[in-house]
């Protein structure tokens, strides 16, 4: 007996090991019979990590697994994937793996695990599934020979997986996500049973417009296989859209032009609770406790051929009257409720289907609200025509049906109104194929959108609606610290609401208070004190949905740190670019003009403006505006007014206000002052101490400036400007940053050098003498704040006691009114002598001291040689004579 044992035992392990044996010889076979299958039959290129066999886990038949299966399409979809699966697996008795290459082998099972198929339709017709070669298209898929498998299915599985269906030639978009599927069933007999349990999520668009978005459809069906005839027929079936239940009746018989469809359908039950299980469970919430009464019925036939020419007829209706709902949750119920809506198709043209929706009125509290629409050649130029009369509560919305929003509703919202159009028409701005006709108003509504910062408070609205015309009879709103009130036209309202159309009109706008920064999304999310509305964006941005002309008057704009009062004007906004024309307002006790253009379309905003300032108040507008601090800093210490024409463009920082680092443009400035206050200015009071034969507070009170400003630099043109008769000429430049490097040339009469230059130019008693003045020029370099300072006054001292000496000595020694000219108008030319700086501190009294003593010792020098020890006799002499002379 232990023999026996013992010898059973030795068989198993030779069977066990025979079953981890076979794998590895076997599945090089598989691999060679998949590859050869997908070379010989596929136009596409087919792709797998590994194939496995196992005995063991499924014996006593034989599994063979596919891991990461790919097939890639070719020309024209080339680069695109047509179908993935992580996994795909095949059962099949062992025996079937022990057949010679040219037999099919039977498989029995099929699982596959994440599997992503996508179809596709290109503009040109042509579909990326036909990969069957030509040669192979023809023969039978049951020639067991060629075609290197057979299938003899008893049980399959879908798991987890996606299908995509798009048409580009009809706008046509189908999405199945999560699908699970199986089905148990015997196909290989001539008439077999098929039992199906499916569960999916579908989406599906025509044209851009969303039929049914992430709806939840399960189906249980027992199908009888009638593979002859190609028939299914449903038996015994189940099927749910979200949460209403449907039964079906009918077949689908594949033909030699298509399928060929007769199915009816009806929900089992007629309760009203059917209705809000077609709505998503996310809208829905839970219905179960909701009390409903009255009924809703959905009933339909779909028959006719399934073809590339046509679809099948279709009679589909849903019904409900006098039916209500409350949940008990909220306050308010909907009663009175009637629908009547219908989706028919009477020639199998799918361009003649067409959704009647006959009726849908309903009523919360007091408010009665009735609507019809009619549409028509829904895969083509869609045609619309709708009714809406009534009269709605906003705020009872979700009162009575638990609708989560962002922001509570609020407002009364009357209106009767027809709208006839297509969507053609909508999409390509005819007006005239857009017929409306009636009136809507609205009353204490509150807006809000991510494209605006604030909720809008609209107090009141109404508008009149005629054929290619929306008139804003009236709109009064308030928004943060903005009001508002309008009139005007819209020429393209259903473009804007039914589609991806600007906001297209001409509007007349006044206000009394108008924030600009109340209009604008801004770069930061809300915070959770604020009523802001809008998500993170990239900076301040001009709403993109307007296209739109704005005549404004306003009493006050708030624009950054500056109040504008009594703004008027143009504004021309489209594509995130708002063009100013004529604009006018008075600001700091002047008036501004502005004409230009502000874009927010890059990714920073940008400006180019053209700017005419009268009568501003320097000290005021110098304070508050940073442009005009950085353009003139000095202008800070100067009181009085200022006109100016100024161009500048550039960057807007995310103030909104201009970015000084990146501006450029020029100027043209006239500044009339009435004080000068040097005790504020380093520069004019460091310069003071140089020169103090001149007082700064009287310098000339009209002084007009050219400059230009571009990289953070300012560059002034050479201007003249005076005081009492010394003639001062400015030019150079500075930056942003306030570094400067600035020469002010004074042309100073000699008189102001002195009593002894005075009293020599008295001696040669000359009148073109009389009339010297020597240039001094002052170097400025530094900062406004703390500024370098120097002057050639010294040398030019120095020079002009030579040259008058000179002139004394000529004189004496009687060389002639020529020799005399000639250094004259080397005196009256200015001082061409190389410039040398002296930055010592010259005030008045020193003028009489240390440059006179300079020219009693060029005196002395000069005339001592002459007139020898005799100086004081002689001079008298020489000074009686000249004025014998």
């Amino acid at each position: 007996m232990k023999k026996i044992f013992k010898i059973i035992g030795i068989v198993l392990l030779i069977f066990i090991a025979i079953l981890i044996a076979i794998p590895f010889v076997l599945e090089s076979k598989i691999d060679t019979i998949v590859q050869n299958y997908a070379k010989e039959n596929l136009d596409a290129d087919l792709s797998f990590d590994d194939i496995s066999l196992s005995l063991i886990t499924s014996f006593p038949k034989a599994e063979v697994s596919v891991d990461n299966l790919k097939i890639n399409n070719r020309a024209p979809f080339d680069g695109e994937t047509l179908a993935t699966a992580k996994s795909l697996s095949f059962e099949m008795p062992i025996g079937q793996l022990f057949k010679g290459d040219d037999e099919p082998l039977a498989i029995n099972e099929i699982i596959a695990d994440e599997l992503l198929l996508t179809i596709k339709t290109n503009k040109n017709g042509t579909v990326n599934y036909d990969i069957v070669k030509e040669d192979k298209a023809t023969t039978s898929a049951q020639d067991s020979t060629s075609a290197g498998f057979s299938f003899d299915i008893e049980h399959y599985e879908i798991n987890n997986s996606a299908f995509t269906y798009i048409d580009e030639t009809s706008n046509t978009q189908l999405y199945l996500t999560e699908i699970n599927h199986a089905g148990n069933g015997i196909f290989s007999g001539e008439v077999s049973e098929l039992d199906t349990e499916t569960e999916a999520k579908v989406s599906m668009a025509i044209d851009s417009t969303n039929y049914l978005s992430n709806n939840l459809i399960k189906l249980d069906a027992l199908i009888d296989l009638n593979l002859e005839q190609e028939k299914y027929t449903f038996k015994e079936n189940k099927g749910f859209i979200n949460a209403l239940p449907l039964e079906f009746q009918g077949f689908i018989q594949m033909v030699e032009n298509g399928q060929q469809v007769d199915i009816t359908f009806k929900n089992p039950e007629s309760s009203f609770k059917d209705f809000l299980a077609v709505i998503p469970k996310e809208y829905a919430k839970n219905i179960e406790d909701v009390n409903t009464k009255g009924n809703f019925i959905v009933s339909g036939i779909i028959k006719g051929l399934v073809s590339e020419e046509t679809i099948p007829t279709l009679d589909i209706n849903m019904r409900s009257d006098n039916a209500s709902f409350k949940y008990p949750d909220l306050p308010k119920s909907v009663e009175n409720i009637v629908i009547n809506a219908s989706i028919k198709n009477t020639t199998g043209n799918a361009d003649d289907t067409y959704i009647d929706l006959n009726q849908l009125d309903f009523k919360i509290d007091q408010d009665v609200f009735k609507s019809e629409a009619h549409i028509k050649n829904l895969t083509g130029n869609m045609l619309v025509n709708a009714n809406l009369d009534g009269v709605l509560n906003l705020a009872n919305i979700t009162k009575a049906y638990p609708v989560e929003l962002e922001n509570q509703l609020s407002g009364i919202l009357k209106g009767k109104l027809n709208s006839a159009f297509d969507m053609n028409a909508i999409e390509t701005n005819a007006y005239q194929r857009i017929k409306n006709n009636g009136s809507v108003s609205i009353s204490d509504f509150i807006f809000s959108s991510e494209d605006i910062v604030n909720p809008i408070q609209i107090n009141k609205a109404d508008l009149t609606f005629k054929p290619g015309t929306v008139s804003l009879n009236s709109f009064d709103a308030l928004t943060g610290k903005s009001d508002f009130s309008a009139t005007g036209t819209i020429t393209n309202l259903l473009g804007f609401l039914l589609s991806d159309k600007k906001l297209q009109g001409n509007f007349d706008v006044k206000s009394n208070t108008f924030a600009i920064s109340d209009f604008m999304v801004e770069d930061e999310t809300a915070s959770e004190t604020s009523n802001k509305t809008t998500s993170d964006s990239e900076s301040l941005k001009i709403p993109d949905f307007l296209d739109c002309t704005i005549t404004a008057n306003a009493k006050t704009v708030i624009y950054d740190n500056l109040n504008l009062k009594n703004v008027k004007g143009q504004l021309f906004i489209k594509d995130q670019n708002a063009n100013l024309k004529n604009m006018t307002t008075d600001v700091f006790n002047g008036q501004l003009g502005i004409n230009g253009n502000v874009s927010t379309k890059g990714v920073k905003p940008t400006f180019d403006m053209q700017l005419a300032m009268q009568q501003f108040d320097i000290s005021q507008s110098f304070k508050d505006l940073d442009m005009l601090k950085a353009i003139a800093p000095i202008a800070k210490v100067v009181q009085g007014k200022l006109n100016s024409t100024i161009d500048v463009s550039g960057l807007l920082d995310e103030n909104f206000s201009p970015d000084l680092a990146t501006i450029s443009g020029k100027a043209l400035a006239e500044v009339l002052t009435s004080n000068i206050d040097v005790s504020k200015s380093p520069l004019l009071s460091g310069l003071t101490s140089k020169l103090d034969f001149i007082d700064f507070n009287q310098l000339q009170k009209d002084i007009k400036t050219n400059l230009s400003f571009e990289n953070g630099q300012v560059s002034l043109k050479p201007f003249n400007i005076k005081y009492k008769d010394i003639p001062i000429e400015v030019s150079g430049m500075h930056t942003f940053s306030n570094n400067i490097k600035y020469d002010v040339v004074f042309q100073v009469p000699a008189k102001y050098l002195g009593g002894e230059v005075n009293r020599l130019i008295g001696q040669i008693n000359d009148n073109d003498v009389n009339n010297i003045a020597i240039p001094i020029t002052a170097n400025i370099n530094g900062n406004f704040s703390s500024p370098n300072i120097s002057t050639d006054l010294s040398s030019g001292v120095t020079n002009l006691t030579k040259q008058l000496v000179e002139i004394q000595k000529q004189k004496l020694i009687g060389k002639g009114k020529d020799k005399i000219n000639d250094l004259l108008g080397g005196l009256l030319g200015g001082n061409t002598n190389t410039q040398t700086t002296d930055s010592t501190i010259v005030k008045t009294d020193s003028i009489k001291k240390d440059p006179t003593d300079k020219i009693k010792d060029g005196v002395k020098d000069v005339l001592g040689g002459i007139l020898g020890g005799k100086k004081k006799k002689e001079n008298k002499k020489v000074q009686d004579s000249t004025k014998n002379n």
